[in-house]
């Protein structure tokens, strides 16, 4: 048993995290290896962009993982939390683009290849200040298996896993709708559109019939796109149309014939039931052109503008000749009207630039028959998602999913392992970059340009990270990891792709569960962006309070799947705490001097028993909350087991036997429930708030090298004790009422008072008899007497009632009678002249008229006593 005894007077995270972040890696606490006669448990890191910086959502995210693992490890668990980075294709290219642009370049002025080494330079220098970060924070991984997606073992996995997709037909190149960013000149998935609902106007257009038939009028969003019109359509069942079905009109300002279609993707109830057909510019039309064989015209360029196809319009931007059509309509008047409507329009989630739906030769994977096993896997309960209610948002997905579209336009990212031979036109997907073609052996080989969706390389780390695809011992022994810790908004990014691959390649799930939190918004509930300036940076918070200040404050309140807002008040509450935990562990080391924990005491008095039942129900449901991933509850029996029973109540109560001429008994029974009571609280509130534990308990006697590697807390039969529990809380209740009544006095502290308790009852007559010097040490009681019901009580006292015990504080000596009525009676002169205003305001019409109807609601009628 060894223990610091100095202990400076306050707490100074910057003093003590450094030195124990530095303290636990060298010593290799977090590092693990394979051992098969232990149980593993096992975390994969979400991995954060490598360009990033920590913001709430990782800390929050990452506090989670770190209180899992260190409760883990304490149990005795094998645990692995495996660290490491996202190479995040478009922000980190866009990144590096900045910076040549600052020097006058562009990436085609470098080439490929420079560029590249260029990106590599730059994410060694600046790629690793989130790791640092993390630590920073106390995430425990084990940063000796420290993985990057595009690291050798992780690129070898993307290509092997690229090459058994193509060679079963479920990685194909084809023609398809796609979403395009003009600005980051790349495609981007489905799911990487963000839908933001704009104010815009809803065009009707008159398309003219042909040799002067019947023609028609339709509703569209988006007029300049109606230069790449091929057809209109109507549905099958509309009658208003059926005249129209199979006959032509005229496409304005361009003169085209187009085909009336019928179809039933239409919505016979938007706008007039007839709509425009621009198969090369709207994924809904692109698939009605292909049931009717109608033409693809591209209007819209790669680069936002107007191509040649859209005629006097080329080179305009979307926005340039949307005016421009709308004023040529006006003029020919086929513009019939404009209305005001409000409707989704897709973002870049990368740069917020309204995206471009392009018809595009990509890459993509065959979702069905991947979908199908991920399907099953979650519906028979070998993934369970928590909360519970994240299923049917997985499932709806996966049952609605599309083929995702996996090729970007970028040079920076896992380049897509695909040759083109210049000679016989083979295409060809090798597990080694090839030399020859194997058709007709030619040289001449070019690899295509594109780059994989980072998402893809992401979706392999479960067993991309342990190893895969050589057959490694960390991949038997870990694989499928324990549980994934990761927010609502990446449940389709990320979440279904990892259990797809998983169940491909490894033919098992890669997790047993998934913990889904929400996000960290501001005061006011709104997103943290940086349009809005509403953003907090969490080191801003660490600098200014301690790492483990923002860990407990992220995770108190905090239920699982729910958003939270942040608020400097609930730091500076969690600030508050940790310097309370920290003065109560000081004023146990001053008193511990001449401790040596030795024999369990035997002479234990009810406060002794009160507080190791406490504590020992506090280890259960502690540890059952972090069993049912409640950690915000576990948090919060913790705060209030510490501040409330621990701080307030038993530190108070055991000072007199600290202080006092007690026995050496006595003093030594103290000494170590105080001891043994703090030393193991820490331990359940290691895994929250791990530095200031960590300090505290390397100043206490204690066995072991470091806290992390503590065994955690497991509850003890014998310090189970129901009857002092209940004894405890009468007295304290007693307790408590007395100290009411001298607030209500304003007697200072130092003022002690004479109590009279009334009651029939033995069993609280006697605790009171038993256990009064309780009430007398804590109450600020001189002396107290205990009357049965009937006997003379005091004509002038205050009163207070405990489980039918009358307590009486007579005031004789305490206050000046007469000026307490003269006080009483003053307040109640205000009060009066108050409530004759507001009855004023109730009877007056013009305030009942503007004031809002709860505050009426809540005024006294007039007449009312």
């Amino acid at each position: 048993m060894s223990g610091q005894q100095n202990i400076p007077k306050t707490y100074d995270p910057h003093l003590v995290e450094e030195k124990w972040s530095k303290f636990w890696i060298d010593s290799g606490f977090f590092h693990t290896e394979v051992d098969w006669s232990r149980k593993p448990f096992c975390i994969v890191i979400p991995p954060p962009n490598v360009t990033g910086s920590l913001h709430l959502g990782h800390a929050l995210n990452n506090t989670i993982q770190d209180i899992l693992v260190r409760w883990r490890r304490m149990q005795g668990y094998n645990t692995l939390w495996l660290p490491g980075t996202d190479h995040a294709g478009i922000a980190t290219q866009a990144r590096v683009e900045e910076e040549l642009a600052k020097e006058g370049l562009t990436k085609y002025d470098l080439g490929r290849e420079k560029f590249l080494e260029r990106v590599w330079a730059w994410k060694e220098t600046y790629g690793g200040e989130i790791i640092k970060q993390l630590k920073r924070l106390g995430a425990s991984c084990d940063w000796d298996r420290e993985r990057f997606t595009m690291d050798e073992g992780c690129s070898r996995a993307v290509r092997e896993v690229f090459r058994k997709l193509y060679e079963k037909g479920l990685i194909y190149r084809g023609n398809y709708i796609i979403n395009w960013c003009p600005k980051c000149q790349t495609t981007i998935s489905d799911i990487e559109v963000e839908h933001v609902e704009h104010q815009g106007k809803l065009y009707y257009i008159k398309y003219p019939g042909l040799d002067g038939g019947p023609g028609v009028v339709v509703a569209t969003t988006r007029p300049e796109t109606m230069l790449g019109d091929t057809g209109v359509a109507v549905h099958p069942g509309d009658p208003r149309y059926q005249h129209l079905i199979g006959k032509k009109v005229l496409l304005p300002l361009m003169d085209r014939p187009i085909p009336v279609v019928a179809d039933e993707a239409v919505d016979p109830d938007f706008g007039t039931g007839a709509v425009k057909v621009t198969p090369a510019h709207d994924p809904t039309d692109f698939e009605i052109g292909n049931r009717h064989d109608l033409p693809q015209v591209v209007v819209i360029g790669r680069d936002g503008r107007m191509t040649e196809a859209a005629g006097k319009y080329a080179a305009l931007t979307r926005e340039e000749a949307r005016q421009q059509v709308v004023s040529d309509l006006e003029e020919l008047g086929l513009l019939l009207k404009v209305e005001d409507h409000v409707h989704a329009v897709g973002h870049c989630y990368r740069c917020d630039t309204v995206i471009e739906p392009l018809v595009s030769e990509q890459w993509f994977v065959r979702m069905k028959p991947l979908a199908e096993p991920a399907l099953r896997a979650v519906k028979e309960g070998r993934i369970r998602f928590v909360p519970e209610r994240f299923t049917k948002i997985y499932l709806n997905w996966l049952e609605n999913i599309k083929d995702w579209c996996i090729s970007r336009q970028l040079w920076w990212g896992h380049r897509i392992p695909v040759w083109y031979c210049q000679d016989c036109g083979a295409e060809i997907c090798p597990p080694e970059d090839p030399q020859v073609c194997p058709h007709c052996q030619s040289s001449r080989l070019e690899q295509d340009p594109d780059v994989l969706d980072t998402w893809f390389s992401s979706a392999l780390w479960p067993f991309s990270t342990l190893g895969w695809p050589e057959k490694t011992q960390e991949l038997s022994y870990f694989y499928p990891t324990s549980v994934l810790v990761t927010g609502r908004d990446i449940i389709f990014f990320w979440v279904a792709r990892m259990i797809f691959m998983g169940l491909e390649f490894m033919k098992e799930v890669p997790f047993r569960e998934v913990l889904i939190h929400g996000l960290v918004l501001d005061s006011l509930g709104r997103k943290m962006s940086k349009s809005l300036g509403n953003g907090i940076d969490p080191l801003e918070v660490i600098d200014k309070y301690g790492a483990d200040t923002l860990r407990f404050m992220l995770v108190t309140g905090n239920t699982p799947g729910n958003d939270m807002r942040f608020h400097w008040e609930r730091v500076e509450g969690t600030r508050n705490f940790a310097n309370k935990v920290w003065n109560a562990a000081r004023f146990a080391i001053l008193n511990l001097k001449d401790f040596q924990p030795g024999e369990f005491p035997q002479d234990l008095t009810l406060a002794d028993r009160w507080i190791l039942s406490r504590f020992n129900t506090t280890v259960q449901e502690v540890t059952k909350n972090l069993e049912l991933y409640e950690l915000g509850e576990a948090a919060r029996t913790l705060y209030e087991f510490i501040w409330n029973e621990f701080c307030d109540w038993y530190i108070e109560l055991v000072k007199p036997r600290l202080y006092g001429s007690n026995s050496s008994e006595s003093r030594y029974a103290a000494q170590y429930v105080l001891w043994y009571v703090l030393l193991h609280t820490l331990e359940l509130l290691h895994p929250f708030m791990p530095f200031i534990t960590e300090e505290i308990w390397q100043h206490l006697p204690h066995s072991g090298e470091s806290i992390a590697i503590a065994s955690w807390p497991t509850p003890r039969q014998k310090f189970h004790a129901p009857e002092a529990e209940r004894k405890m809380e009468f007295l304290m209740e007693v307790i408590r009422a007395v100290r009411s009544l001298r607030r209500e006095l304003n007697l200072p502290p130092t003022k002690l008072v004479n109590c009279i308790l009334v009651t029939d009852e033995e069993r609280w007559s006697g605790l009171l008899q038993e256990y009064g010097g309780y009430l007398k040490d804590l109450a600020g009681v001189e002396d107290f007497r205990i009357l049965e019901t009937g006997g003379e009580k005091p004509s002038q006292a205050l009163t207070a009632v405990v489980r039918g015990v009358e307590i009486y504080l007579p005031l004789a000596g305490l206050v000046d009678l007469d000026k307490e009525i003269q006080r009483l009676e003053k307040e109640f002169r205000t009060l009066e002249n108050e409530l004759k205003k507001v009855r004023a305001k109730l009877g007056n019409e013009k305030f009942l008229a503007k004031a809002p109807p709860e505050i009426v609601e809540n005024c006294p009628p007039p007449g009312s006593p």
